[in-house]
């Protein structure tokens, strides 16, 4: 069965052009053009992934993912803007979308990274599987069920967010580069290394006693993260 995709934008030449390379790619693909449509959408026929504009009549792209993001399921979203202002991006980053790309783009990436974050969202990420458990001073990461527990407390984390901790985890006391970090767990060759950084900060306020000086994903100046395990 094909998987879902459904694709949020008021522009209808954009709109039309990446429904046709998604549906050429193999995806069954419906269209919605403001925000409050595509919450409806959702709810009555929840996609396997959303392609969200930031720029949308009645609901705008940030409001759209800040309500999705309340959903169980979790829905990957691609978000796409127009807007050169980082704030914008960062914003939707922060809010939990999964990926993003700038307009104009090329429609072939686009499909990439959709399938991109779909396989990731499937438990299929690129290279050798990590273990089924990892666990450490009471964070415990199911890998195949993709759910982690801190102190027994389920966490909400997006898809991006929980694919990051498994990498970190699975690979204690190594320091990576964000560059490393955006081909490793985004699956990217280039981009804005700032969605490392947005990523990692949401993910201290979810796993860290005190965020603001993290013991678990600490940063090593000048080069990037590392996961620090418990002495516990």
């Amino acid at each position: 069965m094909a998987q879902r995709v459904l694709v949020v934008d008021d522009d209808p030449t954009v709109a039309d052009v990446v429904c046709r390379y998604l549906e050429h790619a193999g995806y069954e693909v419906a269209h919605v053009g403001d925000g409050s449509a595509a919450l409806a959408a959702v709810a009555r026929h929840p996609p396997h992934l959303v392609v969200l504009d930031l720029m949308l009549p009645v609901l705008d792209g940030l409001e759209v993912c800040r309500r999705l993001r309340q959903r169980p399921d979790g829905v990957p979203i691609v978000m796409l803007t127009a807007r050169g202002d980082e704030a914008d991006r960062v914003l939707g980053l922060q809010l939990g979308a999964d990926d993003y790309l700038s307009k104009p783009f090329s429609p072939r990436e686009l499909v990439l990274r959709v399938r991109s974050v779909l396989r990731r969202a499937n438990g299929d990420p690129a290279g050798a599987p990590p273990p089924e458990l990892l666990a450490d001073g009471g964070l415990e990461v199911a890998t195949g069920p993709r759910v982690a527990r801190l102190h027994g407390r389920e966490l909400t984390l997006t898809l991006r967010e929980f694919d990051l901790l498994v990498h970190l985890m699975w690979h204690p006391a190594r320091a990576f580069r964000r560059a490393e970090l955006l081909e490793r767990v985004w699956g990217w060759s280039f981009g804005d290394q700032s969605t490392v950084t947005v990523h990692v900060r949401r993910l201290r306020e979810k796993i860290e006693a005190d965020p603001a000086d993290p013991r678990r994903i600490v940063t090593v100046w000048g080069v990037g993260y590392r996961y620090e395990p418990s002495r516990a």
